[in-house]
Parts: C-alpha cells; sequence; structure tokens
C-alpha cells in the first residue's frame, strides 16, 4: 500500500480496559481469582437474580484515586453510576453498570517520549465498571456456553483525546499507562489474561483537514505488538479504501493477528443507542476531602520521579534510566543489586545486558530470575575488586544461572581469580610476541589495528584471567619497544 505518511494523517483516541486487582467483585463479594472452573465464582448478585442489590467495593475506589492522580486529573465528587442497556448472552442483567455523566477521574493528561520529544496526550476520562461474561463456544460441540466468572469483575476504562498521531505513538502512550498501574499495584497488566485491553479508535483526514474522518473501533487488542500492528493495518486500509473511492463504515471490528488484518464484527453503537440512565440501585458517592488525602498519601514513587532519581542519585544516563524505571520490578531489582555492589552504572549493565538477555531466552519475568539480586551483585563486586575479569564474570553467572552456586565458590572451585602479577602477563605476552613475529612487523609498520589482535591473543593464552588493563599497559610499552 503507498505510505500514508506522505498526504494523510492518522488520528487515534485509545479506550483501555484495566482490571482492578481487588479480591471481590465491583458490586458483590464474589472471588476474582483467575483461571478457576466456568461458574464457580458467580453469585446471585453476579447472576442477576431476583431481589439482589448491588454493593459498592470502596477499594475500587481507592484505586481509582490513585490512578487520577498520576495522570494529572480531577476526582469528581460526587461520582455517580449508570445503567448501559445491551443484551448479550454473557450479560445476564441485560445492562452493565458503568459511569455517564459522573466519572470518578476527568480531565487528565500523560506525557510520552517519541522519537520528535515529548509529547503531552490528554485523558478524557476514566471510568468504573463492571465486565462482563465470557462466551465458550470450543467447549461444546455445535453449542455456545456461557461462563459467568468475569461478570462484575471491576474495570477502569482510560479514554484518551484522539491526540495520537501514529501507532508507535499509540503503543509509548499504552506502555506508560501499563508502567503506571503496575506502579501503583492497582492491577497486574496482565495482558495475556485479560487484565489489561485496548480498543483503538482510527479515523484518517489529508493533512491540513480538520474535520476528522470516520472512525472504526478495534476491540480487545491484548499486546503492545497487537495493537500497533492493528492500528498501522486500519489506517493503510481507510486509506486505500478512501482512494479507491469508497466510503469508510463507521464500526466496531476485530483484529486477526494470524493474518494481521481487521475484520468487520458489528456496526458502532452510539451512546444513544446504549439508553444510559442513572443506576437506581446505588447513590450518588461522595468522595470526602479525608479520605482523598489518607488515598494520596500512600501514594508510591511514580517511574518518572524513579527515572529523575536515578539520574541525579545514582549519575545513570537518561537512556538507562529511561529503561530500568519503566517496569516497577526490574527497577526494584536495580537497587536491589546495587546495595550490594555499590557500582551503579555496572550494575545497569548487567541487567540490561546479560541478564535480560536470560530472561529473553527463556521468557521469564525478572522476579523469576535464576540469579538472584545479591548473587548478581556480588559477582559485580568481584568484577570491582579486581578478583575476576569482566570476560570470566559472564563465565561465572552463566553457572549461577545453571547451578545457582554462590560466586565465591564458583571461583574458588574453578580456579577463576583473575591474574594480576606483572610477571606472568609479561610472559603470556613475550609467548604471544614470539608466536606472531609477522604480525609484529605488520604492527610496527603502522598497522595499528594489530594491537587487538595481540590483546586477545594475551587473553586467550590466560584462559580470560589476566587483567586486561594490565595486559594493554604492558603490551603497548612492549610493541612500542
Amino acid at each position: 500500500m503507498k505510505n500514508y505518511s506522505e498526504d494523510w494523517e492518522a488520528v487515534i483516541g485509545l479506550e483501555i480496559h484495566v482490571q482492578l486487582s481487588t479480591k471481590s467483585k465491583l458490586f458483590s463479594g464474589a472471588s476474582t481469582d483467575f483461571g478457576a472452573l466456568p461458574n464457580t465464582q458467580a453469585c446471585n448478585i453476579d447472576l442477576a437474580m431476583p431481589g439482589v442489590l448491588p454493593v459498592l467495593n470502596e477499594e475500587v475506589l481507592r484505586m481509582a484515586v490513585k490512578l487520577g492522580k498520576a495522570l494529572n486529573a480531577e476526582i469528581n465528587s460526587p461520582t455517580s453510576f449508570a445503567r448501559k442497556n445491551y443484551f448479550y448472552p454473557d450479560s445476564p442483567k441485560g445492562y452493565q453498570i458503568s459511569q455517564m455523566d459522573k466519572p470518578i477521574v476527568e480531565n487528565g493528561f500523560l506525557d510520552i517520549e517519541t522519537k520528535n520529544g515529548t509529547k503531552r496526550i490528554g485523558v478524557t476520562r476514566a471510568h468504573l465498571e463492571e465486565d462482563a461474561g465470557k462466551s465458550l463456544h470450543d467447549d461444546f460441540e455445535g453449542q455456545s456456553g456461557i461462563d459467568l466468572n468475569r461478570a462484575g469483575t471491576p474495570l477502569l476504562e482510560i479514554v484518551s483525546e484522539p491526540e495520537i498521531n501514529t501507532p508507535e505513538e499509540a503503543v509509548a502512550y499504552l506502555k506508560s499507562i501499563h508502567s503506571i498501574i503496575r506502579y501503583l499495584e492497582i492491577s497486574d497488566g496482565n495482558m495475556a489474561e485479560g487484565s489489561m485491553r485496548c480498543d483503538a479508535n482510527v479515523s484518517v483526514r489529508k493533512k491540513g483537514d480538520e474535520k476528522l474522518g470516520i472512525r472504526t473501533e478495534t476491540k480487545n487488542v491484548n499486546s503492545f505488538r497487537f495493537v500497533e500492528k492493528a492500528i498501522q493495518y486500519e489506517i493503510e486500509r481507510q486509506i486505500h479504501e478512501i482512494e479507491s473511492g469508497k466510503k469508510i463504515t463507521q464500526e466496531t471490528r476485530l483484529y486477526d493477528s494470524q493474518a494481521n488484518t481487521t475484520r468487520p464484527m458489528r456496526s458502532k453503537e452510539f451512546a444513544n443507542d446504549y439508553r444510559y440512565f442513572p443506576e437506581p440501585d446505588l447513590l450518588p458517592v461522595n468522595l470526602e476531602k479525608e479520605f482523598i488525602e489518607e488515598v494520596l498519601a500512600t501514594m508510591p514513587e511514580m517511574p518518572i520521579e524513579k527515572r529523575e532519581r536515578f539520574v541525579s542519585e545514582f549519575s545513570l544516563s537518561q537512556y538507562d534510566a529511561d529503561l530500568l524505571a519503566a517496569d516497577k520490578d526490574m527497577a526494584e531489582f536495580f537497587e536491589e543489586v546495587t546495595k550490594v555492589s555499590n557500582s551503579p552504572k555496572l550494575s545497569a549493565n548487567w541487567i540490561m545486558g546479560e541478564l535480560s538477555a536470560e530472561l529473553n531466552n527463556e521468557n521469564l519475568g525478572i522476579k523469576e530470575s535464576k540469579v538472584s539480586s545479591s548473587k548478581l551483585g556480588q559477582l559485580i563486586c568481584r568484577i570491582e575488586d579486581g578478583t575476576i575479569s569482566g570476560k570470566i564474570a559472564k563465565d561465572i553467572f552463566e553457572k549461577i544461572w545453571t547451578t545457582g552456586k554462590e560466586v565465591d565458590d564458583i571461583i574458588t572451585e574453578e580456579g577463576l581469580e583473575q591474574v594480576t602479577d606483572d610477571k606472568e602477563i609479561e610472559s603470556l605476552i613475550d609467548e604471544v610476541i614470539e608466536n606472531n613475529p609477522q604480525q609484529l612487523e605488520q604492527y610496527r609498520a603502522g598497522k595499528d589495528r594489530l594491537f587487538g589482535f595481540f590483546v586477545g591473543q594475551v587473553m586467550k593464552a590466560s584462559q580470560g584471567k589476566a587483567n586486561p588493563k594490565q595486559v594493554n599497559d604492558i603490551l603497548k610499552s612492549k610493541l612500542e619497544k
């Protein structure tokens, strides 16, 4: 397809559904544990039995207030609930309790980093609502089943302004929200389990036009990569349709990750189609000033604050601080390693290098690391105090990963202490020079890059145990004689 960036502009807004990590549901005491047998965690309220009434879970208010603060938003008090009417088999009430006119969070913003610098994205609102159940199509041949375990699970729907213009910006915004909810510990953000899902509203218009194009909504995309691909496809599809003389239909679409396409799901509903009206079984909620202050007093250090502290306290580069602070677990692991190693920069390098590579190889999270923060810190200590070289440290790291042994035990058992004796290193260098007369002649004739060759040969002869700085210093003096 034609490169849309030449003549067209995309206008993107995201609706992010975040499942709040409460122990019980939004309006009932039923458990929210993931993975239980179908319909074992649904009570009379979730089943919409006659005569039952919803009771608001106070914990969701605390979580929503924290998110509002993190998004620089207003907290509405009173905040109220409404019925959003629609009939789906997995919603036994025939309506969803949500928020319409008085969402708990409104008018915020979030700054994201783009290739063109920092960009501010408006956050229209974040409102509380209950999740629906789930239709099961594969378990019964020719029929569908209904699992209501998710029915009533508390969600916060975070709605952005249509101020995102590229798939890359959409992913940056989504990752920032993901980082924030995990720092606040209001959700585990597990997209594979549906704890965070994204609806992408996409339209296109010619550059310079002010009028928005007709938008489509791609529903329930559940990974950063798929969000980027789905939006990219939808932008190109809409431009192709318009340039072919066709019109865009306002509709809800589904993303097919196997085919990397979107396809129509249903016509897009308007707010009027839902016939919102105030929820008669729930009074508006007044959030007392003392309640909000009490919640705000429990706010943790947020990603942006942590990034700034990593730069000022540990003298990390902005790049390193951004990477480490983006993930709460990784940031905590880094601080634990640094407490032992007392070397922030080397600790950052090891976490973002060797450790991340091993975690990716085995598809593990940093909390599942086979090398603990204390052992990695001890390993870095042995590099810093000259006991081992950086090369040997990589071998030891692999042994810790596979055996779980202590750093000093591996060094002692395998005789891996670094060679720092000048005479021993000189002897190795003399041997290497003697065995490579042709390279010596070329080096002395001006082929400076052969210096690396000699260093490599000496390190190889020492089985990686010679102190690299001493090797460099002594070798240089000998080659220049």
